[in-house]
Parts: structure tokens; sequence; C-alpha cells
């Protein structure tokens, strides 16, 4: 297999975002069946918020910690490690339902191969110019009426898809081409309709 026929895929999350998270199991699904190089970067729905009239739902738990945890982790010890540490918080958070406490970010951190001493930055702002700097980068390329997950492909940059549950095996690899093939088309902005169920997690 030729290098070229390598999709470059970045793919920026909050780890605390369910939908993101929806999305990014999705993304495992296709790299496993195609061939993807898939790079992660964190955003924050706290800074996309700020000084936005939202509903209170959407604020309650999406504080800067867990994301500013990942920054810490990524600038000691390189972007490749974001990965583990998104699978090992969103496993926690999304399907064991744990607390987005310092005790789940640690256990998280261990699971990972990562130094427990890193949930410190939680309570820290010594990240946040990196941690901004890392979610302007994705939502500068979508612009800031979405959310997350933002991914890049190949330099083609888009919103979502927020779909649920995860889809598998045939059914990823059919949404990805699904996905790439309107998201290429120039011009082509926006397919929308009210979500009906909450994320549901398999």
């Amino acid at each position: 297999m030729s290098q070229a026929s390598v999709s470059s895929v970045d793919f920026w999350f909050d780890p605390q975002c369910p939908w993101a998270w929806i999305a990014s199991r999705w993304i495992h699904e296709v790299a496993a069946q195609r061939p993807l190089d898939v790079r992660w970067h964190v955003m924050s729905l706290a800074v996309l918020n700020e000084g936005r009239d939202v509903p209170h739902k959407y604020r309650v738990g999406l504080g800067f910690g867990p994301v500013r945890v990942c920054v810490a982790a990524e600038q000691k010890h390189g972007p490749e490690v974001l990965g583990r540490l998104y699978t090992e918080l969103g496993n926690r958070y999304h399907h064991e339902k744990a607390p987005k406490d310092r005790a789940t970010v640690e256990a998280a951190l261990a699971a990972a191969g990562l130094e427990a001493e890193l949930a410190a930055a939680m309570d820290s702002t010594e990240y946040d110019p990196a941690l901004r700097a890392s979610h302007h980068d994705g939502m500068d390329r979508v612009g800031y009426d979405v959310g997350t997950p933002v991914i890049s492909v190949d330099g083609n940059a888009f919103f979502g898809p927020v779909v649920t549950p995860v889809p598998r095996g045939e059914a990823a690899v059919r949404l990805w081409d699904g996905v790439l093939l309107v998201t290429a088309t120039d011009g082509f902005f926006e397919l929308k309709r009210t979500r009906d169920r909450k994320p549901v997690f398999d």
C-alpha cells in the first residue's frame, strides 16, 4: 500500500462531549478498514461557549479541567499520547458514567500509562494559551456556529458527524464515504435534522 493512499485525519475533541466520543469511536472503526493517519487535538466547549447565552444543560460539567490535562500530557509526552488518553477518559465519562473529578482523571492517566500528577493541570491556567490555540486551530477551519467534533480529512474540514449509536463494520465505512463525498463538494455547507434521541453508547 503506498503512502499516498493514506488519508490524513485531524480530529478535534472535548473529552466530555458525548457526540464527539461517538464520532471518535466511528473513526476507529473506519481506521480498522481504511488506511488513515489519525491525529488527535483538543478543543473546548467551555471556550466555545464563553460569552454565549446557551442552555444550562450545555454548560453543566463542561469545564476546563479534562482538556487542560490533555494539553499537559501532550506537552510532556507529545501528541501521540492524546489518542489513548482520550480513550481512557471517554470510557470513564461516557460508558462508566464516572464523575468528572480528579480521581477519574487520575485513573484515566494511569490506564493510559501516564503520570497521575498530570491531573494537577485541571486547576491550573498554565496550559490555557496552548488549549486556546489548539481550539482555534480547529474552529477556524469550520466557523464558530458549530461544536465538536471538528474533523479535517486531507485538509478538508467539517463539523460532525453527529450520529448515534457508533456505526460499526461496513456501516462505518459507508458513512465515511458519504461524509467525504458531500463535504468535498464545493459550496456544500449543511445537512441537518432535529435529533430525536440521546447518545447511545454500546
